[in-house]
């Protein structure tokens, strides 16, 4: 059993990349995996100020959500990050939760294993290729981690249209069952 981490960064109700994350979630926990999802909607996360406190402290010095997620995530041994694709990239968000994340340079980590799902509404496949480019370059400076998995999920232009999407809800699914 592995203690699995799904983190929703989209601010969006009826989000097409929750709605995929969950499916994940569905699918781990049908593998009997633990699983916590949190998403950052009504979330508190100001950005990294770049003092490197959290070197010496083992957390950030701003108190606010990221300290308690970047707590769960120090637990997990699977985190999976669920982001739309904003100008070809992940979102705002997920980019400020990874750089205040930084205190897992000092603490240390549990998670070995990283998964992706993206959703945007461009219909070109490969759009997930920059976000995959920004994950890889985070999980680069952690030993023994690798992006396992991902999901391009695109052509999805409205709110809640993966919910009509069974390729990627069984797609999602099936990477949250095989985790």
């Amino acid at each position: 059993m592995k203690k699995v981490l799904i983190i929703s960064t989209s601010l969006r109700n009826n989000a097409n990349s929750e709605i995929l994350a969950h499916e994940t979630e569905r699918g781990a926990k049908d593998a009997g995996h633990q699983v916590e999802f949190i998403t950052l909607k009504d979330k508190e996360i100001k950005f990294c100020k770049g003092c490197l406190a959290c070197q010496k402290l083992g957390k950030c010095v701003i108190n606010d959500d990221a300290n308690e997620i970047t707590s769960k995530m120090k637990e997990a041994d699977v985190i999976v990050w669920a982001t739309p694709v904003y100008y070809y990239e992940m979102a705002g968000q997920m980019k400020t939760l990874i750089d205040r994340a930084n205190s897992l340079f000092a603490t240390g980590k549990n998670f070995s294993e990283v998964y992706l799902i993206t959703t945007c509404a461009d219909s070109t496949k490969g759009v997930v290729q920059t976000v995959i480019n920004g994950v890889n370059g985070w999980i680069a400076c952690f030993d023994g981690v690798k992006l396992c998995g991902y999901i391009d999920g695109c052509s999805l232009e409205a709110p809640n249209e993966a919910s009509e999407r069974k390729d990627l809800l069984e797609q999602a699914y099936n990477m949250g069952k095989n985790i």
